[in-house]
Protein backbone atom coordinates (compact mmCIF):
# COMPACT_ATOMS: atom_id res chain seq x y z
CA UNK A 1 0.00 0.00 0.00
CA UNK A 2 1.47 3.59 1.70
CA UNK A 3 3.67 4.50 3.29
CA UNK A 4 2.04 4.39 7.19
CA UNK A 5 4.34 7.55 8.06
CA UNK A 6 3.12 9.43 4.71
CA UNK A 7 -0.25 8.32 5.17
CA UNK A 8 -0.21 10.35 9.17
CA UNK A 9 1.59 13.11 7.96
CA UNK A 10 -1.60 13.79 5.41
CA UNK A 11 -4.22 12.91 7.64
CA UNK A 12 -2.63 15.70 10.47
CA UNK A 13 -1.94 18.08 7.51
CA UNK A 14 -5.77 17.66 6.20
CA UNK A 15 -7.01 18.27 9.80
CA UNK A 16 -5.17 21.61 10.36
CA UNK A 17 -6.22 23.08 7.36
CA UNK A 18 -10.21 22.46 8.29
CA UNK A 19 -9.36 23.43 11.74
CA UNK A 20 -7.78 26.60 10.46
CA UNK A 21 -10.41 27.01 7.85
CA UNK A 22 -13.56 27.04 11.01
CA UNK A 23 -11.56 28.76 12.92
CA UNK A 24 -11.68 31.78 10.03
CA UNK A 25 -14.96 31.02 9.51
CA UNK A 26 -16.23 31.39 12.96
CA UNK A 27 -13.97 34.55 13.60
CA UNK A 28 -15.09 36.30 10.51
CA UNK A 29 -18.62 35.81 11.16
CA UNK A 30 -18.52 37.56 14.26
CA UNK A 31 -19.37 34.11 16.28
CA UNK A 32 -16.11 33.70 18.31
CA UNK A 33 -17.22 33.29 22.06
CA UNK A 34 -15.02 33.40 24.73
CA UNK A 35 -13.41 30.66 25.64
CA UNK A 36 -14.92 28.43 22.70
CA UNK A 37 -13.00 26.36 20.67
CA UNK A 38 -14.08 26.17 17.44
CA UNK A 39 -12.02 22.32 17.20
CA UNK A 40 -15.10 21.25 19.14
CA UNK A 41 -17.97 22.13 17.07
CA UNK A 42 -19.03 19.92 14.00
CA UNK A 43 -19.76 20.29 10.63
CA UNK A 44 -23.26 20.91 10.50
CA UNK A 45 -22.80 23.52 12.78
CA UNK A 46 -20.99 25.46 10.36
CA UNK A 47 -23.47 24.35 7.26
CA UNK A 48 -26.34 26.16 9.99
CA UNK A 49 -23.92 29.21 10.08
CA UNK A 50 -23.58 29.45 6.36
CA UNK A 51 -27.32 28.25 5.42
CA UNK A 52 -29.09 30.28 7.77
CA UNK A 53 -31.77 32.08 5.91
CA UNK A 54 -34.43 29.74 7.32
CA UNK A 55 -32.93 29.19 10.81
CA UNK A 56 -36.26 27.33 12.41
CA UNK A 57 -37.00 25.52 9.26
CA UNK A 58 -35.77 21.67 8.52
CA UNK A 59 -34.56 21.57 4.92
CA UNK A 60 -35.96 18.70 3.33
CA UNK A 61 -33.79 16.32 1.14
CA UNK A 62 -34.01 12.30 -0.08
CA UNK A 63 -31.34 9.50 0.01
CA UNK A 64 -29.58 9.58 -3.08
CA UNK A 65 -28.07 6.73 -4.80
CA UNK A 66 -24.89 5.46 -4.82
CA UNK A 67 -22.10 6.15 -7.57
CA UNK A 68 -22.08 2.28 -8.59
CA UNK A 69 -25.78 2.02 -8.72
CA UNK A 70 -26.56 4.81 -10.62
CA UNK A 71 -28.22 4.89 -14.36
CA UNK A 72 -30.10 7.92 -16.38
CA UNK A 73 -33.41 6.21 -15.52
CA UNK A 74 -32.93 5.93 -11.91
CA UNK A 75 -31.62 9.61 -12.22
CA UNK A 76 -35.19 10.72 -13.66
CA UNK A 77 -36.46 8.74 -10.59
CA UNK A 78 -34.51 9.94 -8.20
CA UNK A 79 -35.22 13.52 -9.25
CA UNK A 80 -39.48 12.72 -9.47
CA UNK A 81 -39.12 11.93 -5.58
CA UNK A 82 -36.93 14.60 -4.68
CA UNK A 83 -39.62 17.27 -6.47
CA UNK A 84 -42.63 15.02 -5.01
CA UNK A 85 -41.21 14.97 -1.17
CA UNK A 86 -39.81 17.75 -1.02
CA UNK A 87 -40.80 21.20 -2.64
CA UNK A 88 -44.33 22.68 -1.56
CA UNK A 89 -46.20 23.88 -4.55
CA UNK A 90 -49.75 23.89 -5.72
CA UNK A 91 -51.18 21.00 -7.18
CA UNK A 92 -52.37 23.69 -10.36
CA UNK A 93 -48.30 22.68 -11.66
CA UNK A 94 -47.38 20.13 -14.03
CA UNK A 95 -43.89 18.90 -14.88
CA UNK A 96 -42.27 16.57 -17.16
CA UNK A 97 -38.80 15.72 -16.51
CA UNK A 98 -36.08 14.91 -19.29
CA UNK A 99 -32.74 13.08 -19.40
CA UNK A 100 -30.78 15.63 -21.56
CA UNK A 101 -27.20 14.48 -22.06
CA UNK A 102 -24.57 12.63 -20.64
CA UNK A 103 -21.09 14.19 -20.45
CA UNK A 104 -17.46 13.35 -19.07
CA UNK A 105 -14.58 14.36 -17.77
CA UNK A 106 -11.35 12.85 -16.18
CA UNK A 107 -12.72 12.92 -12.53
CA UNK A 108 -16.45 12.21 -13.21
CA UNK A 109 -19.63 11.82 -15.59
CA UNK A 110 -22.34 14.03 -15.10
CA UNK A 111 -25.94 13.77 -16.34
CA UNK A 112 -28.19 16.53 -16.92
CA UNK A 113 -31.90 16.89 -17.09
CA UNK A 114 -34.50 19.30 -17.79
CA UNK A 115 -37.71 19.43 -15.61
CA UNK A 116 -40.44 21.46 -17.36
CA UNK A 117 -42.73 23.15 -15.41
CA UNK A 118 -46.35 24.86 -16.14
CA UNK A 119 -49.80 25.58 -15.36
CA UNK A 120 -52.24 24.65 -18.07
CA UNK A 121 -56.03 25.27 -17.35
CA UNK A 122 -58.92 24.52 -18.52
CA UNK A 123 -59.40 27.59 -20.95
CA UNK A 124 -55.58 27.46 -21.83
CA UNK A 125 -54.65 23.47 -22.23
CA UNK A 126 -51.55 24.58 -23.90
CA UNK A 127 -49.10 26.93 -21.73
CA UNK A 128 -48.49 30.01 -23.19
CA UNK A 129 -44.88 29.98 -21.18
CA UNK A 130 -42.92 27.55 -19.06
CA UNK A 131 -40.19 27.67 -16.79
CA UNK A 132 -37.13 24.98 -16.85
CA UNK A 133 -35.04 23.53 -14.09
CA UNK A 134 -31.84 22.25 -14.75
CA UNK A 135 -30.90 19.44 -12.28
CA UNK A 136 -26.93 17.73 -12.65
CA UNK A 137 -26.41 14.43 -11.29
CA UNK A 138 -22.68 13.95 -10.71
CA UNK A 139 -21.12 10.81 -10.30
CA UNK A 140 -17.71 10.51 -9.73
CA UNK A 141 -14.98 8.22 -10.66
CA UNK A 142 -12.40 8.39 -8.34
CA UNK A 143 -14.81 7.96 -5.15
CA UNK A 144 -15.46 4.76 -4.00
CA UNK A 145 -18.47 2.99 -5.42
CA UNK A 146 -20.35 3.55 -1.92
CA UNK A 147 -20.25 7.07 -2.43
CA UNK A 148 -23.69 8.94 -3.36
CA UNK A 149 -23.72 11.12 -6.27
CA UNK A 150 -23.84 14.55 -6.07
CA UNK A 151 -27.02 16.64 -7.61
CA UNK A 152 -27.18 19.97 -8.11
CA UNK A 153 -29.74 22.31 -9.70
CA UNK A 154 -30.36 25.74 -11.46
CA UNK A 155 -34.00 27.50 -12.26
CA UNK A 156 -33.55 29.14 -16.11
CA UNK A 157 -32.17 32.41 -16.16
CA UNK A 158 -30.72 32.32 -12.63
CA UNK A 159 -26.90 31.91 -11.87
CA UNK A 160 -27.38 30.84 -8.35
CA UNK A 161 -26.45 27.04 -7.94
CA UNK A 162 -28.64 25.36 -5.32
CA UNK A 163 -27.87 21.73 -3.50
CA UNK A 164 -30.64 19.26 -2.23
CA UNK A 165 -30.29 20.10 1.41
CA UNK A 166 -29.23 22.86 0.91
CA UNK A 167 -31.77 25.42 0.12
CA UNK A 168 -35.65 25.90 0.26
CA UNK A 169 -37.97 25.63 -3.00
CA UNK A 170 -39.94 28.62 -3.46
CA UNK A 171 -43.09 28.23 -5.52
CA UNK A 172 -42.41 31.86 -6.55
CA UNK A 173 -39.29 31.10 -8.53
CA UNK A 174 -41.50 29.33 -11.11
CA UNK A 175 -43.67 31.94 -11.29
CA UNK A 176 -41.40 34.55 -11.62
CA UNK A 177 -39.89 33.05 -15.02
CA UNK A 178 -43.30 32.86 -16.72
CA UNK A 179 -44.64 35.54 -15.59
CA UNK A 180 -40.73 37.34 -17.30
CA UNK A 181 -41.74 35.13 -20.32
CA UNK A 182 -45.27 36.42 -20.90
CA UNK A 183 -43.85 39.83 -20.45
CA UNK A 184 -41.34 39.77 -22.91
CA UNK A 185 -43.77 37.92 -25.18
CA UNK A 186 -46.53 40.47 -24.91
CA UNK A 187 -44.18 43.05 -26.05
CA UNK A 188 -43.19 41.53 -29.12
CA UNK A 189 -45.10 42.59 -32.48
CA UNK A 190 -45.72 39.45 -34.79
Amino acid sequence: MGDPDLEQQAHVLVDRVISNARRRLITEMGLQQAGSRPESTTIKDYDNLLYSEWPDYDIKNIKWMRCDEFTSEKGIAKIEEFIKTTWEYIGAWLYCIDFLREEEDEYSKFYRYQVRWSIPTRRKPIPRATACVYFTVEVSKIKPGHFPVEVYYVFEANRLVHKPGMSRFRESWLKDIIESKLIMVEGVQF
